[in-house]
C-alpha cells in the first residue's frame, strides 16, 4: 500500500514546517488530492492514523479537497472529464490529450501552534 508512504511523506513535510516555524504541533492540515493521482481514499484513510501516531499531526484536523480529472483533447480541442488515465476523448475517440487537472497531490496549508 503506497498510501502509507504518502502519509509518512506528509508527516515529514509537516515536521519540517513545524520546525521552521518553531512551533510544537499542527492544528490543521489541508491537502489537495487529484482523482488521477493514484491515491486511494480508503487506503489513505486506513493508513493515516498509523502514520501520524505520536507525530506533530496526531491531533490535527484534516481537510482533503478532491480534484476531478480533466483533459484537453489535442486532436479536436474538446475539454472533458477524465476518470482514468486510459479514457478516450468522448468527442473524437482520440487518446491524445493533455491532462489539465486531477494529478495533484499537495499539502495546501498547515496551521501550526
Amino acid at each position: 500500500m503506497h498510501e502509507m508512504s504518502i502519509a509518512l511523506g506528509i508527516v515529514r513535510i509537516a515536521e519540517e514546517e513545524v520546525k521552521k516555524a518553531r512551533a510544537e504541533k499542527v492544528e490543521r492540515i489541508e491537502l489537495i488530492i487529484g482523482e488521477l493521482s493514484g491515491v486511494e481514499k480508503d487506503s489513505l484513510d486506513f493508513a493515516w492514523p498509523l502514520a501520524v501516531k505520536e507525530t506533530v499531526l496526531e491531533h490535527a484536523k484534516v481537510k482533503i479537497d478532491y480534484i476531478p480529472g480533466e483533459a484537453l483533447c489535442t486532436d479536436c480541442n474538446t475539454q472533458f472529464a477524465l476518470h482514468s488515465l486510459y479514457d478516450e476523448c468522448p468527442n473524437c475517440k482520440s487518446y491524445f490529450r493533455v491532462i489539465q487537472h486531477g494529478q495533484e497531490l499537495k499539502v495546501l496549508a498547515l496551521e501550526v501552534v
